[in-house]
Formats: structure tokens, sequence, C-alpha cells
């Protein structure tokens, strides 16, 4: 049971309490209620590394309206695109603009209690769709907590990184995750990364959740001196390569790695224990307790263990479906013809080993033949960062007819580039092409914007680079 005076949250301006965050929270949803905000209604956020933003969606859950949290990175016209989609009655960028025009003394609102209302719309993006959301429940929210703790054994005594937007599903579970075990969440934004091996020693940071790209600063910023609090990184949302693992451990010697698979559509999937990948090389672990993960054939019939096919999965962290999208949902969502239950068909691919675990292959945007043989982004960009003198690299996949592309952070030439990759990957396996940029641009997330890439592209063949 968590103490009302251990530390929930702290930012860069101080921190809160448990019992702080619950009076803030309490006067948040008086505030938000005052102003004709009820069940139902959507609060557009402006989800900055901040603990007031934390606030302000446990104050829309406990009055049954709606949070929209929302990168504050967004560009005007995306964000007029999901105004025009969501239809907020409310935008919040501080619990200031909460208090506008509301008097003071307005009475308690009163409290939402349906379990299957919707508590959130995420927002996610593909390559060129305009933005979607995820319409998740209160009920899957709270499942799939519950579950993911279960497996990810944080602690009272921990103090959580959480460098991930709040408004990336990966980042506001970190929140919800230390508010289950009592433990506490610091959180940082992008312009304090020069100082976050500081912050991580200032606070005795215990785990810390990465995608590749805060993996990598990370080694690099400890390149001098390392953070022996740190006892645990967690990563989902886009996979380590093996180098990154290894060059985590070497960084940070007192810290496991623990792997996890998931999406938005239903939060997390599956998770391995920490250091499983030393046993298992490859899996990302098992399903959730009271789920399954089935893979299945182009026709939905599941496969055998080992067999290659789309990632299925069944149970209760099953999100909603999709904002306004009917469908979308019919598509992603499904009926299970024999047990009628719903299926999410992820479009990811993978395969189940005889004990269960998973191994995830790819997106299905990511998987592609390159000259007739088959491979996948995550394989060739594990590959060219194992070229000496590869700092970063992505891959974007093939496009109409144009073939894959490798682009590489190096000193080298992409000549030496694609020859190093040579050594490493089947010969019709590695891209024809190589272009060397300065840095891999990343979206809001932190991970590989692969629409730039293609602008990249499209500038590289034009003798122009401007990354």
């Amino acid at each position: 049971m968590r103490s009302p005076e251990t530390v929930a949250v702290a930012d860069i301006d101080g921190s809160w309490t448990y019992a702080e965050l619950n009076d803030r929270v309490t006067e948040c949803a008086r505030e938000i209620a005052a102003a004709g905000i009820g069940v139902g209604d959507r609060v557009l956020i402006r989800a900055t590394a901040e603990r007031w933003v934390l606030a302000a969606i446990y104050a829309c859950s406990r009055i049954g309206a709606i949070a929209v949290p929302l990168n504050p990175d967004l560009r005007p016209a995306q964000w007029e695109q999901i105004r025009a989609d969501a239809e907020p009655a409310l935008e919040l960028d501080s619990l200031r603009s909460a208090a506008q025009s509301v008097a003071t003394g307005a009475p308690a609102p009163v409290e939402a209690s349906d379990p299957e209302a919707t508590a959130l719309l995420l927002y996610t993006s593909g390559s060129t769709a305009a933005p979607k959301a995820v319409v998740c429940a209160h009920s899957s929210v709270l499942f799939a907590t519950a579950a993911i703790a279960a497996r990810v054994n944080y602690r009272r005594d921990d103090v959580v990184l959480c460098r991930l937007p709040l408004s990336f599903d990966y980042g506001l579970y970190q929140a919800f995750l230390t508010a289950f075990r009592g433990a506490t969440l610091v959180l940082s934004g992008p312009g304090a990364d020069a100082g976050l091996l500081a912050t991580i020693r200032r606070f005795g940071v215990t785990v810390v959740p990465v995608v590749p790209s805060l993996a990598t600063m990370l080694v690099r910023l400890a390149a001098r001196r390392t953070a022996p609090t740190i006892r645990l990184f967690t990563n989902t949302g886009q996979e380590l390569t093996k180098g990154q693992i290894d060059a985590l451990r070497e960084t940070f010697p007192s810290a496991a790695v623990q792997l996890m698979y998931g999406t938005t559509e239903c939060k997390r999937i599956t998770i391995g224990d920490p250091d499983g990948d030393l046993i298992r090389p490859g899996s990302v672990g098992l399903p959730l307790p009271g789920t399954t993960v089935r893979i299945v054939d182009p026709d939905g019939r599941p496969v055998a263990p080992g067999a290659e096919g789309q990632i299925t999965v069944i149970g209760p962290h099953l999100m909603n479906g999709y904002w306004r999208d009917d469908e979308l949902t019919a598509r992603t969502y499904r009926r299970d013809v024999v047990t009628g239950e719903r299926v999410l068909y992820t479009g990811d691919y993978g395969h189940l080993d005889e004990d269960g675990h998973l191994y995830f292959r790819g997106r299905r945007d990511q998987l592609f033949k390159s000259r007739g043989v088959r491979t996948s982004v995550a394989e060739v960009e594990a590959a060219a960062l194992a070229v000496p003198g590869v700092l970063d690299a992505a891959v974007l996949p093939p496009r109409g007819d144009d073939d894959a592309v490798l682009f590489a952070v190096t000193a080298s030439t992409p000549t030496e580039v694609l020859r190093g990759l040579r050594d490493r990957l089947e010969p019709l396996k590695v891209p024809a092409r190589c272009v060397v940029i300065a840095e891999i641009p990343l979206g809001a997330t932190g991970k590989t914007d692969r629409t730039a890439l293609a602008e990249l592209a499209e500038g590289a063949q034009a003798g122009v680079i401007r990354a």
C-alpha cells in the first residue's frame, strides 16, 4: 500500500506526494466540471513532461470525461486534424487553464463509476495516414495495468524515469504502473537530455523504460560515468537491437534488460523475464496473465509452433476500437467464428515456440523482399549497427519501384558501409543504396520517422540531403 507522503511524481520544477497529487486531482476535477465538462466530453491535454498533466488525466477519469493527451510538439496542422476529429469541449495546457472562468468554491463534482466507459483517446499515426485514436475503456486500462505489473515487478521503493512522451502509451502507462505500486515517477522532457544522467543520479532512478534512440543516448552520456542505481531497463514500442542491448549491459552492469511487445490497440501483449533474452535470444516473452496469443495464417487458422504468421491477441486488455472509424475497427478487431471472442489482428508477424514464448519478426510494413529474399527492417538495421564506425542506422523499406534504402550516421562512405554490411548479411538482403546523414530523424515518440526518411531518400536521388 502506498504512503500518502511518498513522492508520487517529480518534474523539473518540483514534486508532489501522493497526498498532494490527490489534492490537485480533486481541485482540477472540480474546476473542469464547473466549466461544464461532463461524462463523455473530450478534453485535449497538451501532454508536456510536467506533473499537472497527470492531475488533469486523473481528473478527467474521476468525472467521466475523456482525456486526450497530445504530444506538445505536434505541428499546427496535426493539432487541427485532431481537434476536428475529437471535437473537444475543453483544451488544457496547464492547470491554470482549467481554472480560468471558473468561480471559486465550486461544488465537488459527482464521480463517474462506469468501468466500461471511455477513459482515454490515444492518438497514433501510421507512416502516411492522418492521426487516428484508439478508444480505451477504464476496464481495459485497469486490466492492462494490473497484468503488466504482475510481470514487470516495479517495487514501492522504485524510482522510474519517464523520458517518453505522456501522449505515447508506453510513457503514459509508466504513470499508471508507478501509481499501482506506490512508486515514484520522474518526468523528463527533450530539453533536458544533456543532464539526463545527472537527473538519474539526483533522484536515484532505478528503472528506465527505453526505445532505441533513448538507449543509444544513455550509453553515450554514461561513457565516462555510469549510474549504479539503475536496476532495470524495459523496452517496447520499437525493439532494441542485440548491439544496443549489449551496450546497455556493458555501460550499466547493475541493470537487467526486460524485453516486451505490444501495441496501443491492447497496450501490452507479451513480456519477457529480466535478461530472459540471454536464455531465449530473440524472444519478447510470454502473453500477459489472463490473455491469449495465437499465430495465424492468411485465412485466420492457427499455425504450429515455430511457423511464422500474423500475431493475434485475445483478452480483457483489448481496447474498444478506433474513434469514429467502424470500418477500421471491424477489420482490426474481429470475432472468433467458434468461440465468439473478440480477437485483435495486430498486422505484425512472428512465431511462438513450444513453450509459448513469442518471437517478433516485424511490423507488416517493415517486412519485405529484397531481390526475392525475405528480410526485415530490424534485420538490416541490426546488421548495419554492427558495422564498425556506424553510430546509428535506419532502413526505409521498398516503396513502389524503389528499392530499400539504408541511412547511416557514420564518418565512413556509403560504399564502405555497404561493404561492411555484405560481411554480415546475405548478399541479396543488402540494400542497393546507402545514404550517410548527420542523424536519424525521430518522431514524437522517439521512434524512427520513416516519413522523414522517405523525404530524405527523394532528396538524395535529387542530389540534395538536408539532414
